[in-house]
């Protein structure tokens, strides 16, 4: 791009930013052409794309002070999306429908890698000689090649190795998957962080019940009665009352059934053992 048109793509591009409330950044250099191309497509017509180099997406930012504060979240190459939605909700946007990948030598997997027996859609030959390098059971049947027995190929956390990234590739095993994201986003005033951003009703909910569960076990430890732990606290009151009164053979109702009880399986007690001396 020449200097003439570098200057007025800066130009029209600040010109664009003054119709939408909302700028996100979303990182472009750790996720494939393919999906960018595909959260373009899918966001098309309602958010436009702005696709530059690092220096010119500075450039960009400059004509506003607001947007300037993007600019410590640009640590690569990204792309500028334009929107009016919430910077919530177009984080949503971006980072849903995310794309499987194949693995790659050395790459750590991030679960377990089940392969299940069964036949496969591979022929016979040097297929099979990697796939048992790989470790995966093999044989040949009615000219198919089948896998013997289902097992966790990679554990979570190992390594893949160049002979598994191999295998995995010939059964179309793809155990990665690669998601847009913003690493920030500007709604006039407001700065929002990726931590920020990524708050949805999920993560909102999970958090309430765990502070939820915190909080009424601390009123229980200290025995501050609650709306919540008052059946509690007052089941286990009834129980140490009945412990009590039994024990102290207090004729009380809901005690005595329990006396009544005690006392006759030591009757019970007594006239087995009168019996067994006759």
């Amino acid at each position: 791009m020449l200097k003439k048109e570098k200057i007025e793509f800066v130009k029209k591009a600040r010109a664009e930013l003054k119709h939408y409330k909302t700028v996100g950044v979303m990182p472009i250099e750790a996720i494939p052409d393919r999906l960018v191309q595909k959260i373009r497509n899918r966001m098309k017509p309602e958010s436009k794309f702005i696709i530059a180099r690092k220096n010119l997406i500075f450039k960009i930012l400059e004509g506003n002070e607001n947007l300037k504060k993007l600019e410590p979240s640009i640590t690569g190459n990204v792309a500028l999306i334009l929107s009016n939605d919430d910077p919530v909700d177009l984080y949503n946007k971006v980072s849903s429908n995310p794309i499987k990948l194949g693995a790659k030598p050395n790459q750590i997997s991030p679960a377990d890698i089940n392969i299940e027996a069964g036949e496969t859609s591979i022929l016979p030959g040097q297929a099979v000689t990697d796939l048992k390098t790989a470790g995966i059971d093999v044989k040949i049947d009615k000219g198919k090649v089948v896998i013997s027995k289902s097992k966790v190929l990679v554990a979570k956390g190992a390594k893949i190795t160049t002979p598994i990234a191999k295998a995995l590739k010939m059964l179309d095993v793809m155990p990665f998957e690669a998601k847009g994201r913003l690493s920030a986003a500007m709604q006039e005033h407001l700065l929002y962080n990726e931590n920020v951003l990524r708050i949805n009703q999920e993560v909102v909910l999970g958090e309430l019940a765990t502070d939820f569960a915190k909080a009424n076990a601390l009123t229980v430890a200290i025995k501050f009665v609650t709306p919540y732990n008052a059946t509690m606290f007052i089941s286990k009151a009834v129980n140490e009352a009945v412990a009590l009164g039994v024990d102290a053979k207090i004729y009380e109702k809901g005690i005595i059934e329990k006396l009544l009880g005690i006392a006759s399986a030591q009757a019970t007690g007594v006239n087995a053992l009168v019996k067994k001396e006759e």
